[in-house]
């Protein structure tokens, strides 16, 4: 019965193929059938860091003495200049949502056979404070979370961790000066419900991680709360 159901609609998808094609979300090219959102050729030129199989690695031990989690993790490196970082840009900056929405179920689709995301109860983005949201039109972190969430058929929300102060851009700060910039820029709503549980925080790109250190360290105070990060891309 699957088998003929295909069948019958196999010429409706080609036909909407036809006159709204599906492009590679990087280079704009036509995507064949078996190519979901990004083509094979641009897929190839992604550096996957399989961090989420390893313990300790370079994303854990950069958190090393500053934060207490479970886990942390990065789908790609990120080279200035690379096809991830102008998947990036147009995510943030050239109204894409879909990219962080597809990246993300990329990602989920690793993630949820792998301990402890696993056994993760939310999965919560960093938040972006309402000003800049309503400049960017959403939160790159929040699309980024849903189609974690999608994969790995977990709940994600943007309603617990909030952003209290709209602080000044990180580019160009020092780590110490980051993390300064932030320290006090989150807030928690409706605690108790978030107590016991385990978080996924999530992200775009890690550079220092002073962002995701100063929401670690608000999220922690819950009560028995346990924290993994992850984000799509690891900055050098």
């Amino acid at each position: 019965m699957l088998e003929l159901l295909k069948k019958a609609v196999e010429p409706v998808l080609n036909l909407a193929d036809l006159f709204y094609p599906r492009l590679c979300l990087a280079c704009q090219e036509k995507l064949v059938s078996a190519e979901t959102s990004i083509c094979i050729r641009c897929d190839y030129k992604l550096t996957p860091t399989n961090y989420h199989r390893i313990n300790p690695n370079p994303v854990l031990e950069r958190f090393w003495g500053r934060v207490e989690l479970e886990h942390a993790t990065a789908a790609y490196s990120f080279n200035k200049g690379g096809l991830l970082q102008h998947l990036i840009h147009q995510l943030k900056y050239e109204n894409k949502p879909q990219i962080g929405l597809e990246l993300g179920k990329m990602y989920g689709s690793l993630l949820k056979e792998v301990a402890p995301y696993n056994t993760v109860d939310y999965i919560i983005p960093v938040p972006l404070h309402p000003k800049k949201k309503h400049l960017r039109g959403y939160n790159q972190a929040a699309m980024i979370a849903k189609g974690l969430a999608l994969s790995m058929e977990k709940q994600w929300s943007s309603a617990y961790l909030i952003r209290t102060d709209d602080t000044e851009t990180q580019t160009k700060k020092s780590r110490l000066d980051r993390f300064s910039n932030v320290e006090h820029a989150f807030g928690i709503h409706k605690k108790a419900a978030l107590e016991g549980k385990h978080l996924l925080l999530v992200d775009d790109v890690i550079t220092t991680g002073a962002t995701l250190e100063a929401c670690a360290q608000t999220l922690l105070e819950v009560d028995k709360v346990k924290i993994s990060l992850a984000a799509i891309a690891l900055a050098n």
